[in-house]
Order: C-alpha cells, then sequence, then structure tokens
C-alpha cells in the first residue's frame, strides 16, 4: 500500500471511529437512498434472529443479498459489526460458510457497512484482484456502492470529509466495467440502482456538478475456456423463495419454465455458477458476438436506471 493510500485509510479510521456516532452524522442520505428490492422471506426470517445489541451497532447501506446461498461460501466484504453476516449465515445453512472482513478495528467494533464499503478504499483494483483470486470458478461478486456521474477531480480526493461520506473515493461508473474486466470478471450485471442526494451545502460547493447515485452490481469468475456460444435457457422454479420468477439483474427476470435466448457470457454464468442446477440450458449453433466498447454498456448506468425505477426519493428502512 502507497504512503498515500496508507493516508486516505487512517482518514477513514478517523472519520468512522471519532467523527460519526450514528447514522444522522452523515452528510448525505446514502445510507437510506437505495431503491428497496424485498427482501426474501428467507432474509426476513433470519433477521428476526439478530441480538439487539448487534442492530443497534448498524450503520449501513441496507441488506442485499443475492440467491441462491445454500451450501454456499460465503466472504462479507466490510462486515463491520457482523450483522449482514450473521443473516447469509442462516442463507448458506449448515453446509455453507460465511467469513466477514472489514478495513479498520474501529469498523468492526462500532459500524457495519457491508456495503458502500468500496468507495472507502483507495486501491480498488486492489480489491477486485483479491476478490477474484479468492473466488472459485463460477463465484459471484455481489455489492452495493457509491458512483459517480463523471471522472473525479483530483483535489476531491484531498478532502477527508469526502472520503469519509464515500463521494470522494466513489469509482466513475464506466470505470467500474473496464476495471472489473481487467481483473478477469464477467461483464458486470446491473441489479437495481438509486439516485443520492446530498443535503449540505458545504459538500455541494466542492463536489461542483458531479452527481451520485448508489449500485447494485453482479458479476463472475468465468472459466478461461468457455464457450462464446448463445444459449435457450429455461428456469426451473427451484431457487428458494422465488419459485415463480428469478430476477437475475434489471435486464433479465426468467419466468419459470418458459425458455428464453441468452447470449454467450449470461449462458457461461448459468451454466458454471451455483445456478447451473436451477436452469435447463441448450446451446444454439451461433457464436455469440463479444462486446467491445463501453458505448455497448449503457443498459448498465445506474443513473438512467434510478431515472427509470424513479428511486430518487424513496427511502429505504434500516430493517
Amino acid at each position: 500500500m502507497s504512503l498515500k493510500d496508507t493516508a486516505i485509510q487512517d482518514q477513514v479510521k478517523s472519520y468512522y471511529g471519532k467523527r460519526l456516532k450514528r447514522s444522522e452524522d452523515l452528510q448525505s442520505n446514502v445510507s437510506c437512498s437505495k431503491h428497496c428490492t424485498p427482501l426474501s422471506k428467507s432474509a426476513r426470517d433470519a433477521m428476526t434472529l439478530i441480538h439487539p445489541e448487534v442492530t443497534e451497532r448498524y450503520f449501513g447501506c441496507g441488506l442485499v443479498v443475492p440467491e441462491g446461498l445454500e451450501g454456499c461460501n460465503v466472504l462479507d466484504l466490510g462486515s463491520g459489526s457482523g450483522r449482514d453476516s450473521y443473516i447469509l449465515s442462516k442463507l448458506v445453512g449448515p453446509n455453507g460458510h460465511v467469513t466477514g472482513v472489514d478495513m479498520t478495528d474501529e469498523l468492526v467494533r462500532q459500524w457495519k457497512n457491508s456495503n458502500c464499503v468500496i468507495c472507502l478504499c483507495p486501491d480498488k483494483k486492489a480489491v477486485f484482484e483479491e476478490a477474484y483470486r479468492v473466488l472459485k470458478e463460477g463465484g459471484e461478486m455481489y455489492f452495493s456502492d457509491m458512483y459517480a456521474s463523471e471522472t473525479l477531480d483530483e483535489k476531491l480526493k484531498e478532502d477527508s470529509m469526502l472520503w469519509g461520506e464515500g463521494l470522494a473515493g466513489a469509482l466513475y461508473w464506466k470505470d467500474l466495467i473496464g476495471l472489473v474486466k481487467e481483473c478477469g470478471f464477467s461483464t458486470p450485471y446491473l441489479v437495481t440502482a438509486s439516485h443520492i442526494k446530498i443535503h449540505k451545502d458545504e459538500l455541494l460547493q466542492k463536489t461542483g456538478v458531479v452527481k451520485y447515485a448508489s449500485g447494485t452490481y453482479r458479476f463472475f469468475k468465468l472459466p478461461f475456456d468457455g464457450e462464446t456460444r448463445k444459449a435457450c435457457v429455461a428456469y426451473r422454479g427451484t431457487v428458494t423463495d422465488h419459485q415463480d420468477e428469478l430476477m437475475f439483474d434489471s435486464s433479465h427476470t426468467f419466468q419459470k419454465d418458459k425458455a428464453v435466448e441468452v447470449d454467450g457470457e449470461l449462458a457461461m454464468v448459468l451454466k458454471t455458477s451455483r445456478f447451473a442446477t436451477h436452469f435447463v440450458i441448450q446451446p444454439t449453433e451461433c457464436e455469440a458476438p463479444v462486446n467491445d466498447g463501453i458505448q455497448q454498456y449503457c443498459h448498465l448506468n445506474p443513473f438512467t436506471l434510478a431515472d427509470k425505477q424513479g428511486s430518487s426519493t424513496r427511502k429505504c428502512a434500516k430493517t
């Protein structure tokens, strides 16, 4: 870690350990701004079992839970005091395992930031590279974070308050695509998004024309020798709590027993990930074109999706 990155980490540690004592101390509404996707019954049931002491120390962006976790090994990045890790441990069941890690002792002892945590890390490539390294083939990275509407000026990254709020470290959303693909992951899939409103004039003056949005993305570690052929897939309706349909991302919702054609990369995701047993997959003869260039990925823009979902004013409950 460079001296600059170490200094930034110390700033974040100080901000969360000394300045912020409750979620209301945040200067933006990032912790409550997400478009709320309904939690599954299993996740809601697991949440009722959390000890009040853990819940009271929760200081996060809302629970995001991918589907079909039974028997999985989960690494909860930014686990804080562990609320989400405890919930996930119920969802993976007796044959699964959950490990929670965080970047500072203060975050582990006092706070919970299971999501919106990569924006606090100065070296994001290192985060994704390490995530790629520890994932098994077919494994998934699924998280929510803060994104900027454009590349941030370096001056913003010198402000400790902006770092603590996540604003100085937010990735330009287009840069996320290139970064994760450079690390070896699949193309990201955008699940949901919402606008982030900044309500302090002091911060608005610093950030200027830059807009912010939260976005939940998922992407996978795929085999290097996988085929790139399109496929006809049909969802079996066998994922717990999703018997009738499975919403994979904002562009793909699979209805039970209804066959649809998907591109080669998504076909490979479904074939090599934990979703393989939940789909009937029939390859087609035609090869899928290779996406090249950011313009191909306009559907991954969290700002556009937030506009479509009308989620700029909708608030999410912390529970």
